[in-house]
């Protein structure tokens, strides 16, 4: 009895090793890029380090989950409302309303400045919308999509889906701060982490309840908020190569959250029945960014 419990837990702590090595070797990695970038474009080591915030805040919304913490579906469902409201003020006073402004400072008027943005807009959401048709990825709620499903293991499917689902947050913090002035890009940042906290801790319970070993479960979802940090360098890299850039890469990162909030986010929130907590976990969560990127602009 004794030898086969050892044989049971081994495969599981080497496998909690092995995850555990790979997240420090990254934040080891992340930091000396950041050493590296700072003296050299301080806007991208900006992005860089917004982006490693918001991967922080998604790994600490994994710890509950190693103390065999669970929540119920009304709490699961205002969290998923609260990130979206704070996506959605994120996307109007962080990005929309910026980008707007530098294309007006661009020599772009009323009209023009706004049809610049609305199109970078449908461009982006155009963009995570192929992408959601063409990568093989596992939603939660709708199952398996995207081409030759079935030769992925289902790991990787569930892999594509928070990698989906977090590149527009990390493309936002990476605009965010070549657009806005370290302050306002520092608001846009902090929200989208605080907003992380309760989807890392979502995203872990539900790859938990999928099958998957509380360990795997939580190191996947401490290492799927590296996405973000990746987005944020190239977003920053990409937009800071010229100004004109600038309205179109905010409009984009625009328009990728958006389609994430409408595809993914809502419909999860609303799926139990508990559309009135999702609500106010939306206006609270709206409400919460718009008071960040106001009050500290």
């Amino acid at each position: 009895m004794n030898t086969f419990s050892r044989h049971r837990v081994r495969p599981q702590a080497t496998s909690v090793s092995v995850w555990t090595l790979a997240v420090l070797v990254a934040c080891l990695g992340a930091h000396s890029l950041w050493a590296y970038l700072v003296p050299r474009a301080p806007h991208v080591a900006d992005a860089l380090a917004g982006g490693l915030l918001a991967a922080g805040a998604t790994a600490l919304g994994t710890v509950p989950v190693m103390f065999s913490q669970t929540l119920s579906d009304k709490v699961q469902d205002s969290m998923f409302g609260f990130g979206a409201g704070v996506m959605l003020a994120a996307c109007a006073f962080s990005l929309v309303a910026p980008g707007i402004a530098a294309a007006g400072e661009l020599g772009h008027g009323p009209w023009s400045a706004g049809l610049i943005v609305g199109a970078a807009v449908l461009l982006g959401a155009a963009v995570l919308l192929l992408m959601d048709r063409v990568l093989p990825h596992e939603h939660f709620i709708k199952g398996k999509e995207g081409i030759e499903v079935h030769r992925l293991r289902r790991t990787w499917l569930f892999v594509f889906a928070i990698a989906l689902h977090n590149l527009p947050e990390g493309l936002a913090i990476g605009v965010g701060y070549v657009g806005n002035d370290p302050v306002r890009g520092s608001a846009l940042a902090t929200g989208i982490a605080i907003q992380d906290v309760p989807e890392g801790l979502v995203v872990s319970l539900a790859l938990l309840s999928a099958g998957y070993r509380r360990g795997f479960a939580v190191a996947l979802g401490m290492l799927s908020g590296l996405v973000e940090p990746l987005g944020a360098l190239l977003g920053a890299v990409v937009v800071g190569w010229s100004a004109a850039l600038l309205p179109w890469g905010l409009g984009f990162a625009a328009g990728a959250m958006l389609f994430v909030i409408s595809h993914e986010i809502i419909p999860e929130s609303h799926r139990k029945g508990h559309e009135v907590f999702a609500t106010c976990g939306l206006m609270i969560g709206f409400v919460l960014m718009m008071l960040l990127d106001t009050a500290l602009a």
